[in-house]
């Protein structure tokens, strides 16, 4: 089902909020003001900001409900649903009678597919405030998308009685309206959301097509036209327009409809599935074959594209190949005859006869099966031999339930980053800090810190922003210093230090042993020494190409292992660290390194284990929220990542609202 619009009613009462909430307020003037600066923010969309001024605020008061309400806001802004919905929650608990709260509540629980609670929200809201549209309005698309398509449009009813300006309520009803079948009540309804804002592209995109679905071309084009020029952006009416040139025997035009939707989005794997089929209908093979392979790349799942591959490399005279996509495709799809029918064809033409023939007696079997089932609709067209599979799809193929399967647009990028490891290093004064080194305190690493006597020292995930030439000259200075005097563990650590950061990793494992040596009891020179074996153990596969950051893949299958045959040991690394553990028990940065390192190692659920205790240890580090959110949906426990993710741009990360987005995205 496409996306529906739910409004940008979330953002839109920022302003009356801003006048509003707190208003009255009977705290003291510091609460008005984290309120003031964290409205401003938000009517800026500057949500993140919001957000972490509206934690100080919530640090002072506890009770503060319209603070929490503000926070869910902007999280719901982030594509942080999980973590909008708990604010939101708790700004209920704190007034029981909050109706707005409710309502967007109710929406955030709609996004998450989670209907029944928003239904119930919905309700609770309309019980409380009846008067109001807005609940109508965003409970009809929560029933649209819950498929309840007639008790949509009665709420849509109630809202356009009292709202009947908004563009959007007859582009929603019309929807409906075209679900039950109702196709003249729809185009109306098209019409009057046209007539009440002409300058909405999704009004002219709807009745467009509806008009192609009927053939009415003509009238289709000119309305994806019209929507173009209210946006040359909206990708959905170049697409549309595509199609309609394309079963109107304009090729060209179509492939340059096509071309602009990938310059819009560069992954849409539909737009590049489509695209090969019109390339292959002109018999510009190769290209057409380019296409195919993108669409493997970002929907390796898809049964189609490989089957469709095949008939291209079989035109190309690729006729191995050919067979490998066959069999990839009878490999997703064991049921399907008309691969095993083609591939059969192929592999007579290899001189493989036996592989031919059984290949043809498994196609004439599952075709009979067919036959004897063509009142069942459950069984796949994929054995009807009559059927045609270089037709053009359509942009919701992907998501309505087809035959063709799920062609869903991913992110090309299927490996995510962890954040690195905290190591003792070398950084001048800056207006940035370490998101965690501000909130949690340890005496002893203060003490130590104290000892080494170093200003620019500092206990940092961060690179060191000493220049390069200053480090190799500070490093000479500590060598000439070893070697005037008797040598210090403070000095040899310092050493170690500025090796590492110019790449003398070996020389640096030395240094910090020979400090280790002198001081066994003190965890610090274990953690660096760690973190240095770790970081030339990255280095040198950096050189072999494999990966160039601490990274894991996307399927825990593979254990996190580099795409080459070469892996790393980080055993030493991670035997430094468990000495550490032994030596400072109370220490989150290191069990947050060993989870890294662990991670890394492919063993997920210890990873897990050790981001708990850091952040058991203390509570505001955030870094570990990241990491054992990215552990999580690598372990397929996606919800409780996403609301690791949460808590981790609470405190500060903004990459985990990229990641959220990501995840949110794939809902849609």
């Amino acid at each position: 089902m496409k996306r529906f619009t739910m409004r940008k009613g979330i953002t839109g009462v920022l302003l009356a909020l801003a006048l509003t909430i707190g208003a009255g307020s009977r705290a003291q003037y510091d609460r008005d003001y984290f309120y003031y600066v964290g409205r401003s923010f938000m009517i800026d969309n500057n949500f993140e900001d919001a957000i972490r001024t509206l934690n100080i605020l919530l640090r002072f008061d506890d009770d503060a409900y319209e603070g929490y309400f503000l926070r869910g806001i902007a999280k719901y802004n982030l594509d942080d649903l999980l973590g909008a919905e708990a604010d939101f929650t708790t700004a209920i608990e704190k007034n029981p009678v909050f109706t707005t709260a409710f309502t967007y509540r109710a929406i955030t629980r709609s996004r998450l597919g989670n209907y029944d609670d928003a239904l119930s929200d919905f309700a609770e809201a309309i019980e409380l405030r009846p008067d109001l549209p807005n609940a109508y309005y965003s409970r009809g698309v929560t029933r649209l998308l819950n498929q309840q398509f007639r008790e949509a449009i009665d709420d849509f009813d109630k809202f356009i009685r009292q709202e009947n300006k908004v563009s959007d309520a007859y582009l929603n009803r019309g929807v409906c309206y075209l679900y039950l079948k109702d196709t003249t009540q729809a185009y109306a309804d098209f019409e009057t959301a046209i007539r009440t804002n002409r300058e909405n592209p999704m009004s002219y995109n709807r009745r467009g097509e509806l008009e192609m679905k009927q053939q009415r071309y003509k009238e289709a084009e000119a309305d994806f036209d019209m929507a173009i020029r209210c946006d040359s952006n909206y990708l959905l009416s170049y697409f549309n327009r595509a199609i309609v040139y394309s079963s109107t025997n304009r090729p060209m035009q179509s492939l340059a409809d096509f071309d602009r939707v990938l310059q819009l989005d560069s992954t849409n794997s539909l737009t590049y599935f489509n695209r090969a089929i019109v390339r292959s209908q002109i018999g510009d093979y190769n290209r057409a074959l380019e296409d195919y392979d993108k669409v493997a790349f970002y929907s390796p799942e898809n049964v189609l594209v490989y089957y469709n591959r095949a008939g291209i490399q079989a035109q190309l005279g690729n006729i191995e190949s050919a067979v490998e996509d066959y069999s990839k495709a009878i490999e997703l799809y064991p049921d399907f005859a008309n691969a095993y029918l083609n591939r059969s064809r192929l592999r007579y033409l290899l001189k493989d006869e036996s592989g031919s023939r059984r290949d043809r007696d498994i196609a004439q079997r599952k075709i009979a099966e067919y036959k004897t089932r063509l009142s069942d609709s459950t069984y796949s067209i994929y054995a009807d031999t009559t059927h045609r599979f270089d037709r053009l799809l359509s942009f919701d193929a992907n998501v309505a339930g087809s035959t063709f399967g799920r062609i869903a647009s991913k992110s090309a990028d299927n490996r995510l980053a962890l954040l690195p490891l905290f190591r003792f290093t070398l950084r001048t004064p800056d207006s940035l800090s370490t998101v965690t080194a501000g909130r949690y305190h340890s005496q002893r690493e203060a003490d130590f810190r104290r000892r080494i006597d170093n200003r620019y020292l500092t206990l940092t995930a961060r690179e060191s922003n000493v220049p390069a030439d200053s480090l190799v000259m500070l490093d000479k200075r500590y060598a000439r210093e070893l070697m005037a005097e008797p040598a210090s563990w403070e000095l040899l650590f310092q050493r170690g230090i500025t090796q590492t950061l110019i790449k003398q990793y070996t020389n640096a494992v030395g240094t910090f042993t020979s400090a280790i040596d002198q001081y066994p009891a003190n965890p610090f020179l274990y953690l660096n020494r760690s973190t240095t074996r770790a970081e030339m153990i990255d280095f040198i596969s950096s050189i072999d190409n494999s990966y160039q950051r601490i990274t894991i893949e996307s399927d825990p299958a593979k254990r996190l292992q580099n795409s080459q045959s070469r892996t790393y040991n980080y055993d030493e690394a991670i035997a430094d660290l468990n000495k550490a553990a032994k030596l400072y028990p109370d220490f989150p940065y290191t069990y947050y390194n060993r989870a890294n390192l662990m991670a890394l190692s492919g063993k997920l659920p210890e990873a897990y284990n050790d981001y708990t205790k850091a952040i058991e240890l203390n509570p505001a580090f955030a870094e570990a929220y990241y990491n054992r959110g990215l552990v999580q949906i690598f372990m397929k426990d996606t919800r409780k990542g996403c609301l690791d993710m949460s808590k981790a741009g609470e405190l500060g990360i903004p990459e985990a609202y990229e990641i959220l987005k990501q995840y949110t995205a794939l809902d849609r």
